[in-house]
């Protein structure tokens, strides 16, 4: 989840072609709010050359704003200061977010090399204000009397917020450390940037390019039209080409019978910035960790993980470690049993080979199909991607009752987004959404959720939220709609759940608002969505097949669910190997000087991972960590399963998965409630009580 890129304002147009008119001279006219209904970004009126010079405004205008806070000569007190910085650089956010969203799925060359220029200027503006001992006297003035102040309760964690960003900023460093830390924040935007597009570019350079008919051996119809129709569009007609994209890699590794190509593709994979060419991301990884490491160091904590766990539910890296070894034996030891069982079908077939990484896709759905009569293929039909959208909207009508109109009259930034309305039970307005779900060269992999505006209140107006949602899922091709996997689905249905947190949010500002919660407990209202959409009172209402338009037969659910813990040793493995390397690396307490190939190969034996099963992500492409804000954070996923398993138990235990009075509990007081209030104590309102591990060893099958 991160901010975002291509939308600016309908004004940008008119201001740089008056700009251009008028030798240089800006109108102020671009500085207006975005004159669409609800605001929604103008992607129909933006073009990349008006970035720049309006982000540049932008900090020339948040500048000032701070600036008269500083100047403000009445006694520093919560509305002058706090509430005053918390509703300044509105215009600068408003280019930004637009700008980082389109850098991430719609970016090209010329769009990667002005965020080259952009990310250092904001690097420093953000450095000049946290940094600014003016304003920093100013803040703690009003932090050091809130005692007497009659703050709400919403107002003291803002205050505490903005304390701490400060301090966490490096407000209370010495000139001399002032200086160290600027420059190493200046340093970190660029080389995590580095880090993102070297991924992004390694992904798009590698092809599979298959002409011999006999090389797609086992692939189901489906998987091939999609090959065909990649290898056109790439100039290669008459062949069959596959990607590292994932709704390319994963069926070919399911079903591909010849072994040397499922191992080419997959080394593909996990090699990305790991080739020593111009994309390589290993010493970008050294230079960061050292930068994250020396900067935590400044603000007087021994590790980097302990600098950013200082601010979440977890609080410290032994915590997560705690969390992670609970975990890891019981789901290594599932593992092995799944490893074994793949094993002795190898043997059963006459081959001799011992089973590698690149294996376990194959071998794992020839062992589903075995156990459980059951394969990706007879599932994909009734997963149409326009249904999988009915039923999740479907399911959030049911619990909370809001609707879903879609909207053609909203500008949006490339041909594959759609737009909706997003409605409560009375019919009021209550968000806007935006959905892009296919993968294309321009677009980084994964999927994630972020917001063009943030709900919040201004001058005692509600502001209401312009949400988006992307995702890398299986296109149509000319045969089929788009047919998604089990794993899709999941992936969709947990991103939404980010977008209800923000959509639904109903708080007074913005930091305190939607998904700005401790990264370990934002993941919550995400993963507990996965939970019902496999439900089989959920699954009735949406899964139809995408021909006959039947309902998903009896049958077929119950083998889903006789089947929801298998390979879960295998995803629970790669998963926890992940939050284990992303761990190591941020407690180092000095400059890693081995190879990073090396650092995470000592890693990785350290806690015993089996050599069949390979890291959820490898260093050289771990973007969450290297690029995105989950540096020491990703353990949250597994962190936030156990207050969603638990969760999820009390709807199914109430006999009822829409249960109305759970329902809205969870409504008032997770998706609405934001950061509020303590992240525990909000689940303890919700809930009852504080949640248990159990829930989350059964859901799994590690108990």
């Amino acid at each position: 989840m991160k901010e975002a890129f291509k939308t600016i304002l309908l004004s940008c147009l008119i201001t740089f072609q008056i700009t251009a008119q008028g030798k240089g001279q800006m109108t102020n006219y671009f500085l207006e709010k975005w004159d669409t209904e609800y605001s929604t970004p103008p992607f129909d009126m933006i073009t990349i050359d008006q970035y720049l010079p309006a982000l540049k405004e932008g900090i020339k205008l948040h500048n000032e704003e701070i600036r008269k806070i500083i100047e403000n000569k009445n006694e520093p007190n919560f509305t002058n200061t706090i509430e005053a910085v918390e509703f300044s650089g509105e215009t600068l956010y408003r280019v930004e977010r637009v700008f980082f969203s389109m850098n991430e799925s719609m970016t090209n060359d010329e769009m990667q090399n002005l965020s080259k220029q952009i990310s250092p200027m904001l690097s420093k503006h953000n450095d000049d204000i946290n940094l600014n001992e003016k304003s920093f006297q100013k803040i703690k003035s009003v932090y050091n009397k809130q005692d007497k102040l009659n703050l709400t309760k919403e107002q003291s964690i803002l205050l505490d917020k903005y304390y701490k960003k400060f301090v966490r900023g490096g407000a209370n460093l010495s000139g001399k450390d002032k200086e160290e830390f600027r420059k190493i924040n200046q340093e970190l935007s660029l080389l995590t940037l580095q880090f993102g597009e070297n991924s992004l570019k390694e992904t798009n350079r590698f092809e599979l390019v298959i002409t011999d008919k006999n090389d797609i051996d086992g692939l189901p119809n489906s998987v091939i039209s999609a090959a065909a129709e990649e290898a056109e569009s790439r100039g290669k007609k008459g062949s069959w080409v596959f990607t590292i994209q994932k709704p390319s890699m994963i069926p070919f590794l399911q079903y591909s019978r010849k072994r040397n190509l499922r191992e080419l593709l997959y080394k593909a994979y996990i090699n990305k910035g790991d080739n020593n060419n111009e994309f390589g991301n290993k010493e970008i990884i050294k230079k960061i960790t050292a930068l994250r490491l020396r900067k935590a160091n400044l603000l007087g904590y021994p590790t980097h993980a302990h600098f950013v766990l200082d601010n979440q539910m977890a609080k410290t890296p032994e915590n997560v470690y705690d969390l992670l070894n609970k975990l890891w034996m019981p789901a290594l030891e599932v593992a092995k049993r799944e490893r074994d069982d793949m094993q002795k079908m190898i043997y059963s077939e006459g081959n001799n080979f011992k089973l590698e990484s690149w294996d376990w896709w194959y071998y794992a759905e020839k062992v589903k199909k075995e156990k459980y009569d059951l394969d990706e293929e007879q599932i994909r039909p009734y997963f149409k991607l326009e249904n999988v959208i009915s039923g999740v909207f479907g399911l959030a009508t049911k619990l909370f009752g809001i609707t879903f109109e879609e909207r053609f009259d909203i500008p949006k930034y490339h041909p594959d987004v759609k737009t909706f309305e997003v409605k409560d039970s009375d019919g009021s307005h209550i968000a806007i959404l935006f959905t892009d779900y296919f993968p294309r060269n321009s677009k980084r992999a994964g999927a994630w959720m972020d917001a063009f505006t943030n709900q919040h209140v201004r001058d005692g107006k509600f502001i209401y939220p312009v949400i988006y949602n992307v995702g890398n899922f299986s296109k149509p091709t000319a045969e089929s709609p788009s047919l998604l996997s089990v794993d899709e689905v999941s992936t969709l249905f947990h991103e939404f759940g980010h977008a209800l947190h923000g959509m639904l949010s109903k708080c007074n500002y913005e930091t305190t608002g939607g998904t700005n919660t401790p990264r370990d407990f934002v993941e919550f209202p995400s993963q507990v969505m996965e939970n019902w959409c496999l439900h089989p009172d959920v699954l009735t209402n949406y899964a139809f097949h995408y021909q006959t338009n039947e309902p998903m037969p009896v049958e077929l659910i119950q083998k889903i669910q006789n089947s929801k813990k298998f390979n879960q040793g295998f995803e629970s493995v790669e998963y926890l190997a992940a939050s284990f390397l992303d761990m190591e690396w941020h407690t180092i307490t000095k400059p890693v000087e081995i190879s990073a190939d090396k650092f995470e190969k000592n890693s990785l034996e350290k806690i015993g991972l089996i050599p069949e099963i390979i890291s959820r992500y490898r260093s050289t492409y771990f973007n969450h960590i290297f690029s995105g804000d989950y540096s020491a954070g990703y353990y949250s996923y597994i962190w936030s399963e156990v207050l969603d398993a638990d969760a999820f138990s009390a709807f199914v235990n109430s006999g009822d998965v829409f249960n109305k009075d759970l329902a809205n509990r969870y409504r008032k007081y997770i998706l609405s409630a934001g950061a509020t209030d303590d992240a525990m104590e909000l689940y303890k309102k919700f809930r009852g009580f504080e949640p248990k591990i159990d829930a989350l060893l059964i859901k799994r099958g590690l108990n």
